[in-house]
């Protein structure tokens, strides 16, 4: 199934200038296209729309210890209300946490590579409220936080 995210701006990398009018377009775990809302919407007249109020954004990589909580999966879920896709490798010396990482789909990565939206990768994308808070999270194409 194909999904078209919108929100009223749009950035492409993390230090890429925000634009209006924009959106990607996502069949299950990859982006299919990024471009111009009017032509996506046009080119895939069929998919689903996902509306997101803030920055559509690709998701971002932490780069540090991962933050405490009780269990895995609540440190992973304190990720995904970040923002997070991606952990660097070096902070998941734990079994039990790397698990929980795997289980939730987020990209493990030997180094920090700054995260883009490109049609063919993998749709890890995150939507920034003006003050930074993070509305959406998705990991490989599905909703893996959302805020209420």
């Amino acid at each position: 199934m194909l999904t078209l995210h919108t929100a009223p701006l749009l950035r492409t990398a993390p230090d890429a200038p925000a634009t209006a009018g924009t959106a990607v377009v996502v069949r299950a775990d990859r982006i299919v296209a990024v471009g111009p809302l009017a032509e996506l919407t046009g080119t895939y007249a069929g998919a689903r729309s996902r509306r997101w109020p803030g920055t559509l954004g690709p998701g971002l990589v932490h780069d540090g210890p991962l933050p405490a909580a009780d269990t895995p999966r609540e440190r992973v879920y304190a990720l995904l209300r970040l923002g997070v896709t991606a952990v660097l490798a070096g902070h998941l010396t734990d079994p039990a946490l790397r698990a929980a990482v795997e289980r939730n789909d987020l990209l493990v990565l030997p180094a920090a590579v700054p995260p883009t939206l490109v049609a063919g990768g993998r749709a890890d994308l995150a939507v920034h409220d003006a003050d930074g808070t993070c509305l959406v999270t998705v990991v490989a194409g599905r909703i893996a936080h959302r805020r209420a």
